[in-house]
């Protein structure tokens, strides 16, 4: 039994990497191979392999940790501990010794290379530049050409950028040397094998890179440690080393996550527990960046500000699917207003939270539309139109106050309702733009006159835009009329915190019995709309019976 210490490998010309997690804890007993630590760099995250097979004496990193190349990672206690020290002291003496003279042999398992090395003496020599092992992908897109011919690469120094289903992966040099050519081209896909280019190499560090420092370094570190357990099986028997370097661009590929972000962008999104595949990449090639990470917590507030509606959330309603629907013929897409985007998103989240109930009755105005045409030449006289919408709003305000089960809200905390002592009502107004609400209040209070100057008024201003956020603020029940357009009836949705909604259609001259006879008759329908959790179906009835009773006798306004 012996001791060894556990170092971090090489990292492929990464300064510092973060330990993100710890797999083994102490006194466990581990394979050769089997995962110690998973650290992260720039475009992945790579496990730090067990060197030996034995017994976990010790760990001397933590989660968070930033480690470099050398650094100590722990202590194992294992069965071939003599074997193992002679591996690493003759692993040491050839590096200094290929450093010193680049002619003496790793040991007597690399007869090739100890009859290559002095046969070349330092003389150029040029190797070919393979594609490693993609991880089972087919082929990858090369989507950057990162050198050019002629230029000075040392070991590990990415060649090209390439593209697999999930990640952006380099493609780093084999060996140090000059690069002669590069035979690929941007836009090309490449599969496992396939001729990168060729390089020039001396042709004495050459087979040292093969025979030691191409297995020790890895994009990923897990394949160091093959050439370092014992001289008798060690990298130098490998010449392919190759393959070995490819394993860790697989495990890179594979576990470079979802996305492709740095070390700094993970952790971050950690901190605050975002999950990166839904984040929005803008940074190039799509890299995650942290304005990105901080743009997707803003959208997520704002989404969940706009969600929280007085009592309860939102019901977490499955996301409709994606749908090409330019398969079944010529689409065009274009971008929805604000206005149009607000609406929309104001009306699901009330019409999920808010239990609406709907009761419909029909306003005979006839003598209301008798009396609004012989008003129409003094209205005229002064400056307005008197629609029935100033009828509407005095006959609304009028129920309000005879009915104040109405005129409340609930209350955010869920146990108190908010009784209100003012009668603002919204008037929903249809606009280039999108629809919009702007209020008009103390209803109660104004005339006939005065609400007909002011509903043209805001109606003016919402269709050329110029209404205020105050504008539309403050409304204790709104008023949805669809008359000019048409239809025979429809739900409005109540517009929370308000709890109750008229949505009023088209007239319709009917014939109505009168006790004797059947007469023509102006019927006005009416759908009330109310949240069920402050009204209930008896404030409702006896609500829309006195509106109704308000619009059929107009001078019952004046009680």
């Amino acid at each position: 039994m012996a001791k060894q210490v556990i170092k971090v490998p090489d990292l492929g010309g990464a300064d510092q990497v973060d330990v993100i997690e710890i797999s083994v804890a102490v006194g466990d007993t581990v394979a050769e191979e089997d995962s110690l630590i998973v650290v992260e760099g720039d475009k992945a995250s790579m496990d730090v392999p067990a060197p030996y097979a034995g017994k976990i004496l010790s760990i001397s990193v933590s989660e968070g940790d930033q480690v470099s190349e050398g650094d100590v990672i722990g202590e194992i206690e294992t069965d071939a501990g003599d074997d193992s020290g002679a591996a690493e002291e003759e692993s040491a003496a050839e590096e200094e010794s290929e450093e010193s003279s680049g002619d003496q042999p790793a040991d007597e398992s690399g007869q090739a290379e100890e009859e290559e090395a002095p046969a070349t003496g330092g003389e150029e020599k040029e190797e070919t530049v393979t594609v490693p092992d993609l991880g089972g992908a087919d082929a990858v897109d090369v989507i950057e050409i990162s050198v050019q011919a002629g230029d000075e690469v040392a070991e590990g120094d990415s060649l090209i950028v390439v593209e697999g289903d999930k990640a952006s992966m380099d493609v780093p040099a084999p060996f140090a040397g000059t690069v002669v050519s590069i035979d690929v081209k941007e836009g090309d896909k490449v599969s496992t094998g396939d001729k990168l280019g060729v390089m020039k190499v001396v042709s004495g560090g050459a087979p040292a890179a093969k025979a030691e420092k191409k297995p020790e370094k890895k994009e990923a570190p897990r394949e160091e440690p093959a050439s370092t357990p014992a001289p008798e099986s060690g990298a130098t028997t490998e010449p392919p080393a190759a393959p070995q370097k490819d394993h860790s661009l697989e495990r890179d590929l594979t576990a470079a996550a979802e996305v492709y972000a740095g070390p700094a962008v993970r952790k971050l999104a950690r901190e605050l527990g975002v999950t990166l595949t839904k984040v929005k990449p803008s940074g190039p090639r799509n890299r995650v960046t942290k304005d990105d990470l901080h743009a997707y917590i803003k959208e997520q507030v704002k989404k969940a500000e706009s969600g929280a509606v007085g009592v309860g959330g939102g019901l977490g309603i499955a996301k409709m699917p994606e749908i090409d629907f330019s398969q079944f013929g010529p689409v065009d897409v274009e971008p929805m207003s604000k206005i149009h985007k607000l609406t929309a998103a104001n009306m699901a989240r009330n019409w999920l939270n808010v239990p609406h109930v709907t009761q419909f009755d029909d306003a005979d105005i006839t003598e209301l539309e008798d009396f609004r045409k012989s008003m129409k030449a003094e209205a005229e006289k002064r400056g307005v139109k008197l629609t029935p919408v100033p009828f509407l709003l005095k006959a609304a305000a009028a129920a309000l106050r005879a009915e104040p089960s109405f005129n409340v809200s609930l209350h955010n905390d869920g146990e108190h309702i908010v009784r209100k002592d003012y009668v603002h009502i919204g008037m929903a107004v249809d606009t280039p733009k999108g629809l919009v609400v702007p209020v008009i209040r103390d209803v109660d209070k104004k005339g006939l006159y005065e609400l007909a100057e002011e509903a043209s008024a805001m109606a003016a201003a919402a269709r050329d835009g110029k209404l205020k956020p105050r504008d539309m603020q403050g409304a204790c029940f709104t008023i949805s009329s669809l008359g000019a357009i048409g239809g025979t009836g429809f739900t409005p949705i109540v517009n929370s915190p308000e709890v109750g909604i008229l949505g009023v259609s088209r007239l319709a001259v009917r014939p109505e019995w009168n006790g004797q006879e059947f007469v023509p008759r102006k019927m006005l329908p009416l759908a009330l709309s109310y949240d069920h959790r402050a009204v209930n179906g008896g404030d409702a009835g006896r609500f829309l019976t006195y509106l109704v009773s308000m619009l059929a006798d107009v001078r019952r306004l004046l009680l």
